[in-house]
């Protein structure tokens, strides 16, 4: 298993995603237009050399699937955590990217996209709105880590302010093994390998 979670993209991205990169949009599709979703994804676009970007939500189960198969690595974008999760749960995306990162194809993402790995989204409850995905009421992750990424630690980032970022470790401290990454750090994991980069 393969696996490089950000925090918010990270400087040497390069070094690790090249090829073919399916690029899932959901989590920011509210706000493709922000400044962030577009830094993302011009940055991933370059390092890739073709970039797929595709929404799951508009996306056939057959297709996702072929897409899957042809990509090097699949990057799973910033953006709310809640909807992303409702997507991949209601589409069966969720399933799919298990079997495939199980087989060994490179997963990376950041924010969103790095809390989803985990083993649940709920400590993001304080950072994202719970209430952009109603329905939702099952919150466990894809389970990649059991680390849960807690993103944008330095405080600094936009809604994500130091008191945001320590009242999630004072709440879910105890309960998850919660990963705080600073702006520009990732989580690199190979098989039972795991560095801080």
């Amino acid at each position: 298993m393969k696996l490089l979670l950000a925090s918010f993209l990270h400087p040497e991205i390069g070094d690790y995603i090249s090829g073919r990169v399916l690029y899932i949009d959901d989590a920011a599709s509210e706000m493709r237009q922000a400044p962030f979703a577009q830094a993302e994804l011009k940055a991933i676009g370059e390092a890739a050399e073709t970039l797929v970007p595709l929404t799951l939500s508009q996306t056939k189960s057959s297709d996702l699937q072929n897409e899957i198969a042809s990509a090097n690595c699949i990057y799973v974008a910033s953006g709310d955590v809640f909807r992303l999760l409702d997507v991949l749960k209601k589409t069966g995306t969720d399933r799919v990217l298990t079997e495939a990162v199980k087989q060994g194809k490179l997963y990376a993402g950041s924010s969103a996209g790095a809390i989803v790995a985990g083993p649940s989204i709920e400590p993001a409850s304080i950072m994202d709105d719970s209430k952009t995905a109603p329905q939702l009421t099952d919150y466990t992750g894809l389970n990649f880590t059991p680390h849960v990424i807690v993103p944008h630690a330095q405080g600094t980032t936009g809604p994500y302010s130091i008191e945001v970022i320590s009242k999630t470790v004072e709440t879910y401290g105890r309960e998850w093994n919660l990963l705080l990454l600073r702006y520009g750090q990732a989580l690199f994991m190979e098989d039972e390998k795991s560095i801080l980069i």
